[in-house]
């Protein structure tokens, strides 16, 4: 052999090597090593759930997010439905809450400050003076530890220490994410604690169900709830619960999400700048009655929501305003999304009428989500 044919051989296995060792990016289009960094010592890393569907659902233990969920449309076109980042770097550096497992508690805490059984606790405060989804140092900032358990399942856990953003207790939680093969990715959070604390988890991802992320006026929205919980100009909950009738506020049966959202003369969708509101939900806890739905017209992708909570928050984006590009370099305008996150009531632990967020020592926390996806032909 001479040195030409010789010389040949080594570029051809090295370019098959190369090939071979390319990574193949997932059905959304996300590259493994974009996702994969340290941050304060823990290694983040991007988790692939398929089902028989090839439904995809991509996860990063940054903060527990969903970062893409691929699901058919009416023709079967896949469409990536949830808004995000392509990059670990974003996540870090770009202030969001996509797709978060939102802890220690979801929502807002009146001036960040609660009592529990005599003492005082204070917050951060990082939202209008209250304390939101936990500061700004909450879970959505925090490394999980992640273990995928088969294709189809992951398990993300945390440590949050005494003390974390002002909460007492050390605090055991674990996120369980799996994607069955009728095509929903059902949540469980769990959690124990050393301390009497408060505990009220949810997930934050933005959906967008026409795949574009370019509004949410169009999709229609239904909420089973006949009351909700309205709130002041700082977007803290009142203490009342009222009724949705004749308002803005029924979406008991299906309703365009942007048909009434700038009516600022109902003073509610002015103090929450549109919706931003929790509803209080009439399945009372029960996980097999549907609380939500949203559906695209354009796409036929339609999102069932179940929960064992007591109620839901919709936020209609309001706060996206084009500064922020997501995933593919889409620029991510106002109310390009709806956000279905379940959980407690917001300021549970200064209301003690409301379901309680308290959680002791020798007890369990547990928080059941179903996000269920279909197509309407």
């Amino acid at each position: 052999m001479n040195k030409f044919s010789v010389w040949a051989l080594a570029a051809l296995v090295m370019a098959s090597c190369a090939t071979a060792n390319k990574e193949k990016p997932t059905d959304s289009g996300l590259v493994r090593k974009n996702f994969q960094t340290n941050v304060s010592g823990k290694k983040t890393d991007l988790y692939v759930l398929r089902n028989a569907n090839k439904m995809e659902v991509c996860v990063t233990n940054f903060g527990g997010r969903i970062v893409s969920v691929m699901v058919p449309d009416k023709t079967g076109t896949m469409r990536d439905v949830v808004l995000g980042f392509d990059s670990i770097q974003d996540y870090i550096t770009i202030p969001s809450d996509f797709g978060a497992s939102i802890g220690r508690y979801a929502n807002r805490i009146n001036q960040g400050r609660f009592t529990l059984d005599g003492k005082e606790y204070q917050l951060p405060k990082n939202n209008y003076g209250h304390c939101l989804h936990g500061g700004p140092k909450g879970f959505q900032y925090q490394v999980y530890t992640a273990k995928q358990l088969n294709p189809q399942e992951l398990e993300l856990t945390y440590l949050s220490k005494d003390g974390e953003q002002g909460f007492p207790g050390n605090l055991t939680c674990k996120v369980l994410m799996k994607l069955t093969d009728d095509n929903a990715i059902d949540i469980t959070y769990e959690a124990e604690t050393d301390k009497p604390t408060v505990v009220n988890m949810t997930n934050h991802s933005y959906f967008n169900l026409d795949g574009d992320a370019s509004s949410n006026a169009e999709h229609l929205l239904t909420i089973n709830a006949d009351n909700y919980t309205p709130v002041d100009s700082t977007f803290m909950t009142t203490g009342e619960i009222v009724p949705v009738e004749g308002t803005p506020m029924d979406f008991r049966t299906p309703t365009a999400v942007g048909k009434r959202i700038n009516d600022y003369s109902f003073v509610q969708l002015k103090n929450g700048n549109g919706y931003d509101h929790n509803w209080v939900l009439n399945t009372k806890g029960d996980i097999t009655k549907k609380c939500a739905t949203l559906e695209s017209p354009k796409t036929g992708i339609v999102l069932d929501v179940y929960t064992n909570e007591p109620g839901i928050q919709m936020y209609a984006g309001n706060f996206l305003d084009g500064k922020v590009k997501g995933k593919k370099g889409i620029t991510y305008r106002q109310r390009a999304s709806v956000c279905l996150e379940t959980q407690k009531y917001p300021d549970t632990p200064n209301k003690p009428q409301w379901p309680s967020a308290v959680l002791r020592p020798g007890e369990k926390y547990n928080s059941h989500c179903i996000f269920k996806f279909s197509v309407k032909k």
